[in-house]
């Protein structure tokens, strides 16, 4: 069948590139923006962290609920609904008034955003039927991801050099409203033939084992291994558990936990937590690297990122005619392989690092996870009946997402505790300054804007050089995670074709 026989495909197609340019806009802008909402609403560092953790944390606690639910209420209709909720929601966090507001507004857009990722791989999963024609649109898909993170850099960085921090939650409307014109025209609906009971006790488990788990970890981060930190977690798993055996029980199952019987589904599953941990964890202090530390404006510092950003791009759409030719156990480690090069040019140099050393290590990265999460991705929609598409596409995006709350809290949580260990503030402050730049470096520099020259001096250079001592041991870590979804992929896509 040619690729190019059906032009309406490729239409809708483009059109549900639209939310998946949404959320990944959101994701980096975001981290830009870190700075200037650190500025405006002094927040301490646990609700800096809640404000990034939380909208993933809600996303990903749902995501395999409203993937079942797009199952059986419709996919389109799904997204359609999840759309219009993002967009309202985006421009009440634009102008949220404090922090508090702000974190609360967040958490709003996690649960609508929960309807627009699953909705778009489960509509491709039956838009494209023939598997090449899927594997191009499902490259085109994570391609449009990694593009998305590209715009949100230069984009943001524009309106954060012009309006306030707000302005970058308002991205999401001219997205949106073309989506909610066009999708009802060219995306067709589809849906479980045979749905179930909506099972509410399991939608509420399914929350419930995440929220403790990724507190628990934030919290074991900050303060060490104790009873009180790690009673969350074993909480967490326990609710799990009842998940999962509930799951096997019903019927008509939420989430069936068949698939994951699947070497292809749960090792792919496994590469992208593992691969988008290692990312976002990444991301979260290479942005406050080159603001804060090196000085950039944030549109300099979002086009430092630019090119590794492409060469995801470039790498995600030249690895679809390799994978049709290669053993997924062999091309997903060695292109991982290059992110871990990537991870381990910035370890090496600790916090001695310049721009340009940055935009190298992050291309080497882009290639990697790039083209490996193309590959999983794709693996995900493939071994998945199509009839329960919409739940297996929220697995992967569950461990997409969940994998941005794992790499802020773990990486983010380290960062901060190195910097809370190792600064030295200078005398003369008072207690509201200490408290904010002995927290955050964001903190610091926006009360050495308040001090006398010379000690602002002093606070700037103690707290960059504090925020510093901790990007060695996290870029190990991303090290690590990233070799450990190659040993992952070595071991469980050695039978998938």
């Amino acid at each position: 069948m040619p690729i190019v026989h059906d032009r309406r495909r490729w239409w809708a197609l483009a059109v549900l590139m639209l939310p998946v340019l949404l959320v990944s806009i959101d994701n980096t802008v975001l981290n830009f923006a870190l700075p200037a909402i650190s500025e405006a609403t002094r927040p301490s560092g646990v609700q800096l962290l809640w404000m990034v953790d939380i909208y993933p944390l809600v996303l990903a606690g749902l995501l395999v609920a409203m993937g079942s639910l797009g199952d059986r209420i419709g996919r389109r209709r799904l997204l359609l609904i999840g759309s219009a909720g993002f967009g309202v929601v985006s421009v009440a966090a634009a102008f949220s008034p404090s922090i508090d507001w702000l974190i609360a507004a967040r958490a709003v857009l996690g649960f609508f955003g929960a309807m627009l990722m699953p909705s778009t791989l489960s509509l491709l999963r039956s838009t494209f039927v023939h598997r090449d024609q899927r594997r191009l649109a499902i490259a085109i898909w994570a391609t449009g991801f990694a593009a998305g993170s590209a715009l949100g850099p230069v984009v943001g960085g524009i309106l954060l050099e012009h309006f306030a921090w707000g302005s970058v939650f308002l991205l999401a409307v001219p997205l949106l409203l073309p989506l909610l014109v066009l999708a009802p025209l060219l995306v067709t609906e589809s849906r479980d033939p045979k749905p179930g009971r909506i099972d509410f006790l399991s939608i509420v488990l399914s929350l419930a084992t995440m929220l403790p788990i990724v507190y628990g970890i934030k919290t074991i981060a900050q303060n060490g291994p104790s009873a009180l930190t790690v009673a969350p977690v074993v909480l967490g798993l326990a609710l799990g558990a009842l998940f999962v055996r509930r799951q096997l029980r019903l019927p008509s199952p939420m989430l069936d936990m068949s698939l994951f019987r699947r070497g292809s589904f749960s090792g792919a599953v496994g590469i992208n937590l593992l691969s988008v941990t290692a990312l976002v964890g990444c991301l979260f202090f290479i942005s406050q690297h080159l603001q804060l530390v090196l000085g950039l404006s944030p549109m300099v510092a979002g086009l430092v990122l630019v090119p590794g950003l492409v060469a995801m791009i470039v790498a995600g759409l030249v690895i679809v005619p390799i994978a049709r030719r290669v053993r997924p156990s062999r091309v997903v480690p060695i292109a991982l392989l290059f992110s871990a090069v990537g991870f381990a040019s910035i370890a090496v140099r600790g916090g001695e690092i310049d721009a340009a050393w940055i935009g190298v290590a992050f291309v080497l990265l882009g290639v990697g996870i790039g083209a490996a999460e193309t590959v999983s991705n794709e693996l995900i929609v493939a071994t998945a009946p199509a009839d329960k598409a919409g739940a297996a596409s929220a697995v992967s995006e569950t461990a997409y997402e969940l994998g941005a709350v794992l790499g802020t809290a773990i990486l983010g949580t380290i960062l901060t505790a190195s910097y809370r260990a190792a600064v030295l503030l200078p005398d003369g402050l008072t207690a509201a300054e200490r408290l904010a730049a002995g927290e955050t470096l964001g903190g610091a520099v926006a009360v050495s804007g308040q001090l006398p020259a010379d000690t602002a001096r002093q606070l700037l250079d103690s707290a960059r050089h504090a925020f510093d001592s901790g990007v060695g041991l996290s870029a190990w870590i991303g090290v690590a995670l990233v070799l450990g979804a190659a040993i992952v992929a070595v071991i469980s896509l050695r039978r998938a074709r």
